[in-house]
């Protein structure tokens, strides 16, 4: 056996002790790197509350543009007509009256001729609808004489109606209609406000109309002023161009069905021609119709065939004023294309609904005479294609000078057999 010696260890073979070093110790500056990246910015707030305040500032903003939208379409069609009377009232301040006197003075007039017109026309209207309802049994027993003689049927007034009073729509049709009456109240009321409301800012804006011009002209530089000067008084013509051009096809219109009427003989025919004049011409969209359905009424109370020639008339009348009256009209007195105005009155009632297509031309005339002191013009070149004419000696250009020439380069076949 080997000698041991007393100094060896007793395990050669042993793992030599694992020495386990410190993790470098972590500067301040690492620790401040960490601890911003980890915090947020402080910009981040600020904008968040910013973004936030500005949504809502537009929630708000749109809110109230919706609830005054009525009242701004108001103060937008008084403005238009006291430009229409700005005229009258500035003529009478010029002879020494004062123009709070003569706003009101034109008002009276306007609210005069209104109300003696509605007068009328009710007191009339409601003469024939007593008169149609005295004489409805007759009328009655007409058409059923007439449905007998025709289909050959058996038809009796007693009957018929029995039949009328106990159907479910009728029935139906009286309880909506009693039910509606509230309604029907409500909007007249509204409507009244509504009317006292433009003719109250009207008076407003002619009686101040220099105030106002001041009060704005004020705030700008005097270039400026000079501007908004013009289109004022550009917008006081148009305007008044515009409804002379409507008063123009009122009076066209009311002597036309006038005449007509007269001819058939149906009552209080220059009371429905004045109607049909001024409702057809100053109603948009549906004047037209709620013109001619009141001379219609009338003239069936007389006969039910003068009722069908006075809607024939109504008809063929309307196409003529659309396609051949008013495009001359409205161009001369505007000062607008026909094509301009048909497309202005569309896009205004697109936006603004009856009120829209109603100022809608003197609108656009304004902008556009406005606009015009700002293009600048050149003299035309005198060539005959701005005519539209080809000019002579030339054999044209493009596609048929291309064609002609390939024609030209391709054999001839039969010639050269």
């Amino acid at each position: 056996m080997a000698p041991t010696d007393d100094n060896e260890p007793a395990d050669r073979h042993a793992a030599p002790p694992t020495v386990t070093t410190p993790p470098p110790a972590r500067q301040p500056a690492d620790d401040a790197v960490a601890q911003a990246a980890r915090r947020m910015p402080r910009w981040l707030p600020r904008a968040m509350v910013l973004a936030l305040a500005l949504i809502a500032a537009f929630q708000l903003g749109s809110w109230a543009f919706h609830q005054v939208t009525g009242l701004l379409i108001n103060i937008l069609i008084a403005f238009f007509l006291a430009l229409a009377i700005e005229p009258a009232v500035s003529w009478m301040a010029s002879r020494g009256m004062r123009r709070g006197l003569a706003t009101f003075l034109v008002f009276l007039g306007l609210t005069i001729v209104t109300a003696g017109f509605i007068t009328l026309l009710g007191s009339m209207l409601a003469g024939q609808i007593i008169k149609m309802v005295e004489g409805f049994p007759d009328y009655l027993d007409s058409v059923i004489h007439w449905v007998n003689q025709t289909f050959h049927t058996d038809l009796r007034r007693v009957d018929v109606q029995e039949g009328l009073l106990h159907s479910d729509w009728l029935r139906k049709y009286a309880q909506n209609s009693a039910a509606g009456v509230l309604d029907v109240s409500a909007q007249v009321l509204g409507g009244l406000f509504q009317l006292l409301t433009v003719a109250l800012f009207s008076f407003y804006f002619a009686a101040d109309g220099p105030r106002l011009r001041r009060a704005l002209c004020s705030v700008l530089p005097p270039a400026r002023q000079a501007e908004v000067l013009r289109a004022w008084e550009i917008a006081v013509d148009k305007t008044g161009g515009y409804l002379y051009s409507r008063g123009l096809m009122a009076l066209i219109s009311g002597i036309a069905h006038y005449i007509l009427l007269q001819a058939l003989g149906v009552p209080y025919a220059p009371v429905l021609g004045v109607w049909v004049g001024l409702v057809s011409q100053f109603i948009p969209t549906i004047g037209t119709y709620l013109a001619g359905a009141l001379p219609m009424l009338i003239a069936f109370t007389v006969n039910p065939w003068y009722a069908v020639w006075v809607l024939i008339f109504v008809v063929v009348y309307q196409q003529f004023e659309n396609y051949m009256l008013q495009p001359k009209l409205t161009s001369k007195t505007v000062d607008i294309h026909p094509a301009v105005a048909f497309g202005s009155v569309i896009a205004g009632t697109a936006l603004l609904g009856a009120v829209g297509a109603l100022i809608a031309i003197p609108a656009t005339a304004t902008l556009q005479a406005f606009l015009g002191a700002y293009v600048k013009r050149y003299a035309v070149t005198d060539d005959p294609r701005v005519q539209g004419h080809r000019p002579r000696g030339t054999g044209g250009t493009g596609a048929g000078v291309r064609m002609r020439r390939l024609w030209a380069r391709q054999p001839r076949t039969e010639e050269s057999s």
